[in-house]
Order: structure tokens, then C-alpha cells, then sequence
């Protein structure tokens, strides 16, 4: 028994061992990058000052005609424009900027345009349709009030015409009429029954 328990004991330490060296792994996986750089960016401001503070600053006043002369003659006049701004090119780089910008706004004005002459075809579409259905609805309705008035008409007439019948049945009945008599000689006759 001691020495099951012992193996157990053994194990669980190893497995602490394991689950500590996984999470100090983790850890250094995800602050380890960040911390590399930020160290790099120390060292590297560090480097900077201290050759910033060793280095005299710099004299910029620069002949307008330096003496520099290459074999075979050449010159290099690059040198000649030394810190200074060159006005011609200034207005030409602004010009061309003014230009580049004149037609981007040209573009989408006409892009514009187009848009909105699209959107006006599309309303207007939608007006033409809109006033077809209606049109449509309009007769639709027409004909339902029409259909309506005939149907009140031909109920107003069937009213008559059942008071009418009553009336004359009436007379008819007053006069000795029998509705039995009737009917009689009509299924003999082969007509159909009359009431």
C-alpha cells in the first residue's frame, strides 16, 4: 500500500510540475513579443540619445557653387539646390495637385448627374405606373358601382315584381282560384309546376 501511494504522489507532483511549466510557457508565449519590442524600442531611444548628444549639430549653409568635379568633366549640380526650395517646381507640383483635383471633382459631377438623371428616369417610370394603376383601380371601381346600382335595380325589381304576383294572387284567390287545380293540369299538360 505504501508504495501505491508513493507512485500516486509521484504522478500528481509531475502532473503540477507539467500543469506550472504549460502555464509559465503560455505566459512568456504572450508577453514575450511585446516585451522584446518594447525593449527594443529602450535600447534603440537610449542608442539615439546618446549619439544625438556626441554628434555636433549639423551646418546646413552650403555654397551655391560647390567645386565638385568628376572624371571626364562631369559635374553633379544636385548639389546646388542644397535646403533650398525651388519655387517653379512648387507652383508645378501645386498645379498639377490643382489639376488632379479639378477633374476628380469634374468626375464625380458628371457621376452625379448621371445618378440623378437615373433616379429621375426611375421616378418618372414609377409615376407612368403609378397612374396606370390608378387607372386600372378607377375602372375597377367604376364597374363595381355599376354592378352594384344593377344588383339594387334588379332587387328593387324582384320586390315589385314579388308584390305584384301577391296582389294578383290575391285577386286570383278572391275570384274562387285554387292552387291545387293548377298544378294538376299543369303535370298533366308536362309543364312545370307555376307556384
Amino acid at each position: 500500500m505504501a508504495l501505491n501511494n508513493r507512485s500516486g504522489s509521484c504522478n500528481w507532483t509531475v502532473a503540477k510540475i507539467g500543469i506550472v511549466f504549460l502555464g509559465l510557457s503560455l505566459v512568456g508565449y504572450l508577453l514575450g513579443p511585446p516585451l522584446y519590442w518594447h525593449l527594443l524600442e529602450g535600447f534603440a531611444a537610449v542608442r539615439r540619445s546618446s549619439s544625438a548628444a556626441s554628434c555636433p549639430p549639423c551646418n546646413c549653409n552650403c555654397d551655391p557653387r560647390p567645386d565638385i568635379s568628376f572624371p571626364h568633366g562631369l559635374v553633379n549640380s544636385s548639389f546646388t539646390d542644397c535646403a533650398k526650395r525651388d519655387p517653379e517646381v512648387n507652383e508645378d507640383t501645386e498645379k498639377n495637385f490643382a489639376e488632379l483635383l479639378s477633374e476628380e471633382l469634374k468626375l464625380r459631377e458628371t457621376e452625379a448627374t448621371e445618378s440623378q438623371q437615373r433616379a429621375d428616369m426611375a421616378l418618372l417610370e414609377a409615376k407612368k405606373l403609378t397612374s396606370q394603376y390608378q387607372k386600372e383601380a378607377d375602372k375597377c371601381n367604376s364597374g363595381m358601382e355599376t354592378c352594384e346600382e344593377a344588383r339594387e335595380k334588379a332587387e328593387a325589381a324582384l320586390v315589385a315584381q314579388k308584390e305584384q304576383s301577391a296582389m294578383w294572387e290575391l285577386r286570383a284567390r278572391q275570384r274562387g282560384w285554387k292552387e291545387a287545380g293548377v298544378r294538376a293540369r299543369a303535370r298533366s299538360q308536362g309543364g312545370v309546376e307555376a307556384f
